[in-house]
């Protein structure tokens, strides 16, 4: 395994989340290193949404602390991890209908703007030339994400492969160091997948690190440099690929007879 690097980019120690009675996550201890594509798998319910939702900031942990590049940021709001570099998608896409797609990637760089009430109000020459530099930067994305001849049409008119490669450009708007991918290759038709594919892979080595949880199998086998799989929100295996597509644990649990083919 020879992507990333020795660095920690993410550490999440002894992390619980519970909702009343209900324990979604328990004892979760994994970190992430810098520059490598890091899948968490698992069964429907086993608590992967959840985690993002608290590594984002979308949910406070229940007990736990969560590092990123050292810094403890479980008490911090979504926002506010979002200004530190940890940007997401979601699994059901989260468009900007009615905005064209170049305006949907714009709207990206509102997370790390830090423009005065006066200077918004009265349109100031600094805000529009801000806004000259994110059009600009918004394009180059567009490109980066193969929808720059698109740039002009809504959303709305997007089929679902298109719409969720638009989504994680606009996550990538925020200059991510880390991007929490979720579900990015569901419903997609093996064109589709593929393409999600090789995005991921260009995101990893433009040198940003990438959490994702996916239930698709060949691309997880293809892509991750490493993966973790939860079962009733609790990690029960974690390593390479392969390490894990041999774990009699993991099969029983969720992959079932997963052949070596699937990592053609």
């Amino acid at each position: 395994m020879q992507a990333g690097s020795d660095e920690y980019i993410l550490e999440v120690e002894d992390v619980a989340m519970t909702f009343g009675g209900l324990v979604a996550l328990m004892d979760q201890n994994f970190k992430v290193r810098q520059g490598v594509i890091k899948a968490i798998i698992g069964p429907n319910g086993a608590g992967k949404t959840t985690l993002f939702n608290v590594i984002t900031g979308y949910f406070p942990p229940s007990e736990g602390t969560i590092r990123f590049k050292g810094e403890a940021i479980e008490h911090l709001k979504a926002h506010q991890i979002a200004q530190r570099g940890i940007s997401r998608t979601f699994q059901t896409v989260e468009l900007f209908e009615n905005m064209t797609v170049l305006e949907n990637v714009m709207a990206g760089f509102h997370a790390r703007m830090r423009h005065s009430f006066l200077t918004c109000g009265f349109q100031l020459p600094r805000l529009r030339r801000v806004e000259r530099q994110m059009r600009s930067k918004a394009m180059e994305i567009l490109e980066f994400i193969g929808l720059a001849e698109r740039y002009y049409e809504p959303a709305s008119g997007l089929p679902l492969g298109d719409r969720k490669i638009l989504e994680i450009g606009r996550a990538l708007a925020t200059e991510p160091a880390l991007i929490c991918l979720d579900e990015p290759a569901a419903g997609l038709n093996e064109t589709e997948s593929h393409a999600a594919s090789r995005l991921i892979k260009s995101i990893r080595e433009k040198g940003i690190t990438v959490l994702l949880v996916e239930h698709d199998m060949k691309v997880v086998m293809n892509i991750s440099d490493e993966v973790m799989v939860l079962n009733y929100g609790e990690k029960i295996a974690e390593g390479t690929p392969r390490e894990i597509q041999n774990n009699p644990e993991v099969i029983q649990a969720y992959l079932g007879e997963l052949h070596p083919d699937a990592q053609n």
